[in-house]
């Protein structure tokens, strides 16, 4: 199975539908609740970060037997310093972001975290690109 989601920056309004629609079709798939509730936070994280910080992109989720992949391609504005964005609490979202909660810099920790690999590009002008991989058990 494989589907993307065009995410538009600044569309709080529709924050979570792409998220919500991964988390649907895993569960539909029957996949396991550890594994499905690590896909969920990853990729809420993921469309948020596209959302607040990019100019617009995609997300994508491909399944297969024994891999589930989360990807995004946004683009730009790219990330200075991915060390210093990859901190827990580091963070350069807007003074909109924040007003409604978001922005906490917990994203790209949080993605992290949850995956069992984790990858990251960023060129400043062009975008950043994620690539992220759970274990099918």
């Amino acid at each position: 199975m494989r589907t993307e989601y065009e995410i538009l920056s600044g569309a709080y309004d529709r924050a979570g539908d792409a998220s919500g629609d991964i988390k649907r079709r895993l569960k539909q798939l029957g996949i396991d609740n550890n594994t499905l509730r690590r896909v969920a936070v990853t990729s809420y994280e993921m469309e948020m970060n596209i959302i607040i910080h990019s100019q617009g992109g995609v997300m994508g989720l491909m399944v297969d037997q024994d891999w589930i992949t989360l990807y995004s391609k946004d683009t730009g504005p790219g990330i200075p310093d991915v060390q210093l964005a990859m901190r827990e609490g580091f963070s350069t979202a807007g003074q909109d972001a924040r007003d409604m909660g978001f922005g906490a810099g917990m994203g790209l920790p949080n993605m992290k975290r949850n995956a069992d690999t984790f990858e990251i590009t960023s060129l400043m002008g062009e975008g950043t690109q994620i690539s992220i991989t759970f274990k099918v058990i």
